[in-house]
């Protein structure tokens, strides 16, 4: 992180949505994760519980991603 990221975060605003900005970045990671494996492995996820698990850290990340935005959502 650079300065000017910290001191984005350390304002105010920032940092009363620094919830939701964490979980979209880790869920941004995630998608592209996923793609470059999904892309580079034929077999991907490799078995039912395998793919289970991805399924269900996906959606926690969504939906934590979700009550995020929506708690943290001015107005």
């Amino acid at each position: 992180m650079d300065l000017a990221t910290l001191l984005l975060f350390a304002s105010g605003e920032a940092a009363e949505k620094a919830p939701f900005y964490v979980l979209g970045g880790a869920l941004a990671v995630w998608a592209v994760v996923l793609s470059a494996l999904g892309l580079s492995r034929a077999d991907f996820p490799g078995s039912a519980t395998r793919e289970r698990g991805v399924i269900g850290l996906t959606a926690l990340l969504v939906a934590a991603t979700l009550v995020a935005a929506v708690l943290t959502a001015s107005g």
